[in-house]
């Protein structure tokens, strides 16, 4: 008997991250196609809206989102960015992380079971959007 898999949360993306992640998967399908193929069920399940229609509280690309695992209680804040654009610090993850892709589109409040490294599931849950860019819908002010 397998175990069945978790509902995966409702998540939103904006049309303009969606036209740049569609490029970014053309280029991994030959060199990287599981990461390929995950970023892609991810973004097949997501409901697409305009930037301006991105609801308060949505994590986009390049917004620095804080969030807690929920197994050790301890508490983080990343900027979700393109891989181009991750550099050697802690403050920024990728897309093609498996936690980045994990937190793309969800919004405060919730919660999702996502694979990390050593082979454990870690169920991470959004406490804020602290900043997002002005384009991917309401500005924080």
């Amino acid at each position: 008997m397998t175990e069945a898999k978790p509902k995966r949360p409702d998540i939103t993306v904006s049309t303009d991250d969606l036209e740049r992640l569609e490029g970014l998967l053309g280029e991994l399908r030959s060199g990287a196609p599981e990461i390929a193929d995950g970023l892609r069920s991810e973004l097949d399940r997501a409901r697409i809206v305009e930037p301006a229609e991105v609801p308060q509280g949505v994590v986009t690309m390049n917004s620095t989102v804080r969030f807690t695992d929920e197994e050790s209680g301890k508490e983080f804040e990343r900027t979700l960015c393109y891989p181009e654009e991750v550099t050697g610090g802690e403050d920024k993850v990728s897309i093609l992380a498996p936690l980045g892709s994990a937190l793309l589109g969800l919004s405060v409040g919730q919660r999702i079971d996502w694979p990390v490294p050593g082979g454990r599931m870690a169920r991470i849950r959004i406490l804020d959007v602290v900043s997002r860019p002005a384009r991917s819908g309401v500005p924080r002010v």
